[in-house]
């Protein structure tokens, strides 16, 4: 059991590492620019590093260079994994806004690397740094007690923040960052907890899943640090429906009205999605935009009544209250769409005779544009409805 507990452990060494590197290499433009993300990039980054150097087979080429080699690897090794822990220290304190606690995490990791270069130094001719089995460690057991304390120490405050400015924050991605984090530095911690009872006391029990929980925390730490993509994936691919969907009406609008349009539209809604003609976290909010002062000039080919007639049917059709609105709206642009392109002439003065759904209204005086295009939505999937293809003559 505890082998097979080992084998998995070791055979999640180049998983977690791979999605460690592409989770530090995806974030790295938006972390290196935000102060208050550097610091936990860094600690990712450090701790990818760390964690290439002890993969199983890196440790056996290197074990096969000879000592001096083997040597060399496992004191950077090490030295990375304390700046990682020193890195840990100073995004909680960046998160937290804690001046003290940064200065504090600096100094902090100066002195262990510091002592870990000279204990090393200090120790007798040795090859890789290694706590065996059996016998003391290598290079020393102080090397061993500064390097494991580095990392509780660090460890132990980063968990204790994380629960406690998760449960604070209003934003639920830093809340679900948080969390991810503080879980993978928890299991960090149980790691280095056991390599500490081993140190002191040559218990072993818990050797079998060290490769495990320390390969757990490296996917833990990646997917913390990937939760601001995954929310912008989520709002890119949220846009991306929202302008699919309000594509008909629109272009149809634009066509009425051409100059509302920013840009030339593309030839159909896959270019328009593709290649868009704006910046993509702007395409909803052109959409918006374009349509509603689309709407609010065919408003003035609306006929007084015809909204109010139009409500009347979409109630003959049976469509819920709730879309009752958005139906009568599409069928009454349908209308003035048809009137504005056969060259009839509209009502300046009488442009009040539309009277503006209050979604369109709330979003003119500084609203929610989300209600809003929700709203247009639900006129887009009225706009291409059967029901709406008679025409509306008001009386």
């Amino acid at each position: 059991m505890a082998a097979d507990l080992t084998d998995f452990g070791n055979w999640l060494a180049v998983p977690s590492v791979v999605l460690l590197w592409a989770a530090v290499l995806l974030r790295a433009p938006g972390a290196l620019r935000s102060p208050q993300q550097r610091g936990l990039w860094l600690a990712v980054a450090t701790a990818a590093a760390a964690m290439t150097l002890n993969l199983p087979d890196v440790v056996s080429y290197a074990m096969s260079r000879g000592a001096a080699y083997a040597h060399s690897i496992g004191l950077v090794r090490n030295l990375i994994g304390v700046l990682s822990a020193g890195a840990v220290l100073y995004f909680v304190a960046a998160t937290t806004r804690g001046r003290r606690l940064r200065l504090g995490s600096c100094a902090a990791t100066v002195a262990w690397l510091t002592a870990l270069v000279a204990l090393d130094a200090a120790a007798p001719a040795h090859g890789t740094h290694t706590m065996p089995p059996v016998g003391d460690p290598v290079p020393s057991l102080a090397y061993w007690l500064v390097l494991i304390s580095a990392h509780v120490i660090a460890n132990t405050v980063c968990v204790c923040l994380c629960w406690r400015y998760s449960r604070r924050t209003e934003s639920r991605g830093l809340a679900a960052g948080l969390l991810l984090f503080g879980l993978g530095t928890a299991l960090a911690g149980l790691f280095w907890l056991a390599y500490l009872v081993k140190a002191l006391f040559a218990n072993t029990w818990a050797m079998p899943a060290l490769p495990l929980l320390m390969n757990l925390h490296g996917m833990l730490r990646a997917a913390a640090i990937l939760v601001p993509t995954l929310f912008i994936l989520r709002r890119t691919l949220a846009d991306i429906a929202t302008a699919w969907r309000l594509w008909p009406l629109w272009r149809d609008l634009v066509d009425a009205v051409p100059h509302v349009a920013l840009n030339k539209p593309r030839s159909g809604r896959v270019a328009e999605l593709l290649w868009p003609p704006v910046p993509r976290n702007l395409l909803v909010y052109r959409k918006v935009i374009e349509t509603r002062d689309a709407i609010l000039i065919l408003g003035e080919y609306v006929g007084p009544g015809a909204l109010e007639q139009a409500r009347g049917r979409a109630a003959d059709h049976g469509i819920p209250e709730q879309r009752r609105t958005a139906a009568a709206l599409a069928r009454v642009l349908k209308d003035a769409r048809r009137a504005k392109l056969a060259g009839l002439p509209g009502r300046p003065g009488e442009a009040a005779a539309l009277e503006l759904p209050a979604a369109i209204q709330s979003s003119n005086e500084g609203g929610d544009l989300a209600d809003e295009a929700r709203f247009l939505v639900d006129v887009a999937e009225a706009y291409t409805s059967p029901a709406t293809t008679e025409e509306v003559n008001a009386p």
